[in-house]
């Protein structure tokens, strides 16, 4: 496993980009999106598309084997509202695209993977819902029906992140469409145009008090006798179960790729912080418990990137069966550091750690939720747990 940076030139452009564009843009963000109408996104954003595409950091979630994506992905995490979008490797979209491409006929592919490439447009998957626990997807109720030509979709989704954006122009609709076929394979994935009748944008949902109005938030959505084309559905029937397997892997690994970025900058600002505040007559710094937190940061931080590039470095050279239980094992492992480390960083800048005055409470947040975000900790735990125990079956 070689895991040296010194043979990604593209860092050094990404680097420069972060601190040239992206960190001086994070408050032009802040006063744009209190100027401009909820949901859209911000002038900011569109200047730093532009200027990400000029240096050829576009799609790189595409174009780089994950080994060298990693190292990139952890960049961007040091600014995760803004440097991922600027990229076009924003979730939920990043998914979506590998889905469409993995999955997807060239009609479905001309008309939504190439928008999406452009950045032209945004989309949103729709597979969480309000009355299951979506821990297990089996559970999903919303139904898929065929009537001729098309399917009828009825059900109600929450959560589907990007939709509440006006330019998200394209759903991802996880359904049942036959609940007495076997367990996995009653599921279905279709893509469902925004502007198609029946569909009822009904709501933000919050995520610890944020609206993620940056991000286009995470809609609640009611469909009701939702009709599209045959030609819509993802794949076959049935297929939907896999084709969240295959599309959830990878999507895992990103956003713990980022998270170790998010640990690093909070790690920062915890340094920088403790540096400049004085208390009980030194340093903050200088106080044993502070800097027992800082120690421990940096050894959790380590620990979680190597992780993190192995399971990397394995889906690149066994494919993502092979490194089933290293991402399961990031997923579990990596968000509670990111959480902890940032946990820390909030109690050495006292109160302004809460406030909006610095990142680390929105940081936060994002790493909160994605414990239970592409399945929660304990879900991951068990299954992590059955294929240890497998080896000891007679």
């Amino acid at each position: 496993m070689h895991f040296a940076h010194d043979d990604l030139p593209l860092l050094d452009t990404l680097q420069d980009f972060m601190k040239s564009h992206v960190f001086p843009a994070e408050k032009v963000l802040e006063e744009q999106l209190e100027t401009i109408p909820l949901w859209t996104t911000a002038p900011i954003v569109q200047e730093l598309k532009a200027a990400a595409r000029e240096r050829g950091l576009w799609n790189l979630f595409r174009d780089l084997p994950n080994l060298e994506y990693a190292r990139v992905a952890e960049v961007s995490g040091w600014s995760p509202h803004l440097a991922p979008e600027a990229m076009n490797c924003a979730a939920p979209d990043t998914g979506n695209m590998e889905v469409i491409s993995q999955f997807g006929t060239e009609a479905q592919k001309e008309q939504w993977l190439k928008p999406l490439l452009e950045g032209e447009i945004r989309s949103a998957f729709c597979m969480t819902e309000p009355e299951v626990a979506s821990s297990d997807a089996s559970n999903i109720t919303t139904s898929i029906r065929r009537e001729g030509d098309e399917y009828v979709i009825d059900g109600r989704k929450w959560f589907a992140s990007g939709a509440m954006n006006p330019n998200c122009k394209i759903f991802i609709v996880m359904g049942k469409s036959d609940p007495d076929a076997d367990r996995h394979r009653q599921q279905s994935m279709i893509l469902v145009p925004r502007d198609t009748p029946g569909i009822d944008v009904k709501r933000s949902m919050h995520v610890f008090g944020f609206n993620d109005g940056h991000h286009g938030g995470h809609a609640e959505i009611i469909f009701s006798g939702v009709r599209v084309p045959a030609s819509n559905m993802i794949a076959n029937e049935g297929d939907g179960f896999a084709i969240a397997q295959a599309r959830l892997g990878p999507g895992r690994i990103h956003h713990c790729m980022r998270l170790i970025g998010m640990a690093e900058r909070a790690l920062s600002l915890m340094c920088q912080r403790a540096q400049s505040r004085i208390a009980f007559g030194k340093p903050v710094a200088q106080q044993g418990v502070v800097m027992d937190w800082i120690a421990e940061s940096r050894v959790r931080i380590e620990q979680a990137r190597l992780l993190v590039l192995k399971t990397a470095w394995l889906m690149d050279t066994v494919g993502n069966k092979g490194a089933h239980t290293e991402i399961q094992a990031i997923k579990i492992a990596v968000p509670l550091m990111a959480e902890w480390v940032l946990d820390k960083a909030i109690q050495v800048h006292g109160g302004g750690g809460v406030s909006q005055e610095f990142p680390l409470s929105s940081l936060w947040a994002a790493a909160r939720t994605l414990r239970l975000a592409d399945g929660p900790d304990e879900v991951h735990k068990m299954s992590l747990a059955r294929r240890e125990l497998k080896q000891y079956q007679s």
